[in-house]
């Protein structure tokens, strides 16, 4: 009995012509076969025998093409690459070369649901602006449809929306920077002279990483931003108003959180 392995390296159906003697071509799917020099067709039934045992089988097939060629989402995509799986599992109970034919129209079919999933998620990514995520996915299919292209489009939106962001990644690239140089003026004593070399340096480092964007520039944006009002605030009071340190420090930290408990208790009674 032939295993698997075996039924994947069957050779197809090979026929010959009547008229011609050229190779017959047998669209299982059509349920026709075909000569492919002189074009005469035949009922494939006339020519496989016992081929309504494979009706199933190709009844199957045939609703995952059509699942794949009207399908506009991932879901879709699975339901079909699902489909194409049962029919791989009805050929493996039958094991014979029309068996291995369709195996491989099973195959073939899988590997274009998984390439169009992939070009629907990379078209979602663009629609939600997430360009990077979007070239992830089209390169993924290299040459297929208009990936290609489409990856230049997206690299154009990348480039685009980093030189938009250019002020807010120099805005960003000064908190962190500007809380690290008080901490080692006012705590370490460090002079100027070492302090302003290290915030040039940090600034400079945390900006290219905002100018390239992705989980690291969030992560930074939602820090600089939990900290802007503090260090505003701080620097106010320290230096304007000339009052301590710590006392500075305590008063800037606590005033928004104070701010941010009031907020919530007075959302909270308003429900």
């Amino acid at each position: 009995m032939q295993n698997k392995d075996d039924m994947n390296q069957a050779a197809p159906i090979t026929l010959k012509c009547k008229i011609c003697g050229g190779d017959i071509f047998n669209d299982y799917l059509a349920g026709a076969s075909v000569c492919a020099h002189c074009g005469n067709r035949w009922s494939i039934e006339d020519l496989i025998p016992d081929y309504s045992k494979y009706s199933r089988i190709i009844t199957g097939i045939n609703k995952a093409r059509d699942t794949l060629n009207t399908a506009s989402t991932v879901a879709a995509t699975n339901e079909a690459n699902l489909m194409y799986r049962t029919a791989i599992s009805e050929c493996g109970k039958i094991n014979d070369a029309v068996s291995a034919d369709l195996l491989k129209i099973c195959n073939e079919g899988r590997e274009e649901a998984g390439r169009l999933a992939s070009y629907i998620r990379g078209k979602d990514n663009m629609r939600r602006a997430s360009y990077d995520s979007a070239v992830d996915e089209f390169k993924k299919i290299p040459g297929y449809k208009d990936s290609d292209s489409l990856i230049e489009q997206c690299k154009a939106k990348i480039i685009e929306e980093r030189r938009k962001g250019i002020p807010w990644a120099v805005v960003f690239s000064l908190i962190l920077p500007a809380i690290l140089a008080i901490f080692l003026k006012e705590k370490l004593g460090m002079p100027l002279g070492a302090v302003i070399p290290i915030f040039l340096v940090c600034s400079a480092g945390l900006g290219y990483v905002l100018y390239r964007g992705g989980i690291p520039s969030i992560i930074i944006k939602i820090i600089s931003f939990l900290c802007a009002a503090p260090l505003i605030l701080f620097m106010i009071l320290a230096y304007v108003f000339h009052i301590g340190v710590v006392p500075s420090a305590i008063i800037a930290v606590g005033i928004p959180i104070v701010l941010f408990v009031l907020f919530a208790i007075l959302t909270e009674q308003k429900n």
